[in-house]
């Protein structure tokens, strides 16, 4: 073999692959492995050449030759396994010198990038050798890397490492308090905080809601800047106070009109609701229209207009909390100033309140539940309070009049009605209606030119003659300028009511009174119930349970101190059934002025601010028979389209 120095440096072609697994010539290395080592460890700067051509004449086959054969699979066999040329590149190494030759001793990370791994001679131009394309996989895995252990488990070392617990490991406690903070913030937020936000809660049932939030008008949203059920305005001395019964008494609702231009047209406000209709009942020249009604200087004002409306001559307004507001037992105070003059009778002003299965107006609503307050299932729920043998004879001659006792078609939703039929519950065995109690109906007395009020608890069915026990303790007149009404009733209704006169000052904005009732009833002991009115801030009578007790010339049982939700109304009108007008002297516009609503209750009262509770409810029934309570041209129930349920006394079940 020729001596490199010798040779004429030639150009390197491109970097050369290598296979994985290279191969040599197969030949039998006996005595030439000697010579086989020393190409692969002495000659390595020599050999590499030959890759390329050479310009030496090729020679004949000889045992040189094979040995030059041999030499070159030594050395394919060195560069593959990374014994020669490992030194160059990003993962070159530079192997100790072995006595196994190729075997792998060092690192390959043992000697720095730049460190030659082949000698040169001094002076000697120095050959750029060509690199690989490709190095051996398994040069790679030489080093362990820090995550072999992911890729290597070792079941004896796992399981040993698993046995390591110790209760002082602070790792381990920090883990655990950190899973116990996590649990408990977690368990606060989705358990805890909604728990105590509504124990925390006041539970308040507002009754202009109900549970299905039925009204004329569809649902009230609840919207920002609605006037809440107490009036910001109402003065804090003036939200609680003592009761006739001694009792103390907070204030749950307040309106007190201080905004002025509002209406009250269906939707305006969530309390209250004025009504476009005729009052026909009772035989009104008005019509009641809600652009009568709005909010001036801090006052509701209802004005009554002599022009043309709806085929009237007269057009005014009507204002309720129908299905809206509702109080069960209380204390409620409207402060008013009375329209016209107690020189000219006629109109009409009121405030009162009835029981929210009857919507005042609609007249299919009102049949068969105005002005019952009965509990009993006797002769009192049958049509004109009269059997089908005609018994009582009462009956037939009872009235003031000496003629019928009663013209009503008798109680709808009696405690006589048969299980399973049509009725508002809690059971068909609670007799449920619509009774009355006014707070105050203006008149003249014309025989002394003076205002004064009548405060009534109307009722049916009917006493004999329509007289009620007005003796004490039954009923007590508390002042002097109150006295008993004459006026007892008619065929449709029975009027306990007395009469207490008013001041001239009280008219025409310019001074106001307040008129009230205190009423207390419980169905579990009836015999405590009661009405106690005032005019001016001054008690004027009482009725008790006693006062409408059982009549055994009528044969009916006692009429029971309303139970039912009542819902507040106030109206100005003109009807000469309640007073004949003196239209000479009467002026119009004429205005009616209120400047409060409130209404208190005893504490301990449950559910008592709703139109829907749950001892008397009333919203699955309305929302079963809207019809009749949406539309105020249905004068019966028949008209609407329903049927009275069969009595089990009268028609049999």
């Amino acid at each position: 073999m020729a001596n490199s120095s010798r040779r004429v440096p030639v150009p390197h072609p491109g970097p050369q692959d290598y296979a994985a697994v290279p191969t040599s010539p197969r030949s039998v290395m006996n005595n030439n492995s000697s010579n086989n080592n020393y190409y692969a460890n002495a000659n390595y700067a020599q050999q590499l050449p030959s890759q390329t051509p050479s310009r030496t004449p090729s020679r004949t086959p000889s045992s040189g030759s094979r040995k030059v054969r041999s030499g070159r699979g030594a050395i394919a066999h060195g560069v593959a396994s990374g014994q020669i040329g490992g030194g160059y590149g990003p993962y070159s190494y530079t192997p100790a010198p072995s006595a196994n030759s190729g075997v792998y001793t060092a690192s390959r990370f043992s000697a720095p990038p730049s460190d030659a791994t082949i000698a040169h001679n001094a002076g000697e131009k120095q050959t750029i050798l060509p690199t690989t394309t490709t190095v051996p996989q398994y040069l790679w895995d030489r080093d362990p890397d820090v995550d072999d252990d992911l890729h290597n488990p070792d079941p004896v070392r796992d399981a040993r490492e698993n046995r390591s617990f110790t209760i002082f490991s602070g790792r381990g406690w920090l883990n655990a308090i950190a899973i116990f903070v996590l649990v408990t913030g977690l368990i606060v937020l989705f358990a805890g905080y909604p728990i105590i936000s509504y124990v925390n809660k006041s539970t308040f049932a507002p009754g202009g809601f109900n549970i299905g939030g039925i009204n004329g008008t569809g649902q009230i949203p609840v919207l920002p800047g609605l006037p809440k059920l107490i009036d910001d305005d109402t003065p804090q001395n003036v939200r609680s106070r003592t009761g006739s019964d001694g009792k103390r008494y907070n204030l749950v609702f307040s309106d007190e009109f201080n905004t002025d231009g509002r209406t009250f047209y269906p939707g305006d406000d969530p309390f209250w609701e004025a009504v476009d209709l005729h009052y026909w009942p009772t035989g009104d020249l008005e019509w009641y229209d809600p652009s009568a009604i709005t909010t001036e200087d801090g006052k509701l004002v209802i004005t009554m207009s002599q022009k043309p409306s709806h085929d009237l001559n007269f057009e005014s307004g009507m204002l309720q909390s129908w299905n809206k507001f509702c109080f069960t037992t209380g204390y409620i105070e409207v402060s008013m100033s009375m329209p016209g003059s107690p020189k000219a009778p006629g109109l009409w002003p009121a405030a009162w309140t009835l029981g929210n299965l009857g919507r005042a107006g609609y007249g299919a609503t009102t049949e068969g539940t105005w002005p019952y307050s009965y509990a009993a299932c006797d002769v009192g729920t049958f049509p004109n309070q009269t059997a089908r043998d005609g018994t009582p004879e009462a009956a037939a001659t009872g009235s003031q009049g000496n003629t019928e006792l009663s013209f009503l078609p008798g109680q709808r939703l009696s405690a006589c009605t048969c299980t399973g039929s049509d009725h508002p519950g809690p059971r068909t065995d609670v007799g449920r209606a619509a009774p009355e109690i006014d707070i105050i109906e203006t008149q003249i007395d014309t025989n002394l030119w003076r205002g004064e009020v009548s405060q009534t608890f109307q009722v049916a069915p009917f006493n004999y003659k329509s007289v009620f026990d007005n003796t004490e303790p039954a009923s007590v007149i508390h002042g002097s300028d109150t006295h008993y009404n004459s006026y007892a009733g008619g065929e449709f209704q029975q009027a306990v009511s007395a009469l207490t006169y008013i001041d001239d000052q009280f008219y025409n904005n310019t001074a106001y009174a307040p008129y009230a009732f205190e009423y207390w009833s419980n169905p579990n002991r009836r015999d405590e119930g009661y009405i106690t009115w005032y005019s001016n801030g001054e008690q004027t009578w009482t009725a008790t349970a006693a006062a409408t007790g059982p009549d055994p010339i009528s044969q009916v049982s006692a009429r029971i101190i309303p139970e039912e939700p009542m819902y507040i109304i106030l109206n100005l009108g003109l009807a000469p059934n309640f007073q004949k007008q003196d239209f000479k002297n009467l002026q119009f516009p004429s205005k009616m002025y209120v400047d409060y609503v409130r209404v208190y209750q005893r504490d301990d009262v449950k559910n008592g601010v709703t139109c829907n509770p749950p001892s008397r409810p009333t919203a699955d029934y309305i929302d079963n028979h809207i019809n009749a309570f949406s539309n105020p041209n249905l004068t019966t129930w028949r008209d609407a389209g329903y049927t009275f349920p069969r009595n089990s006394l009268y028609d049999g079940c």
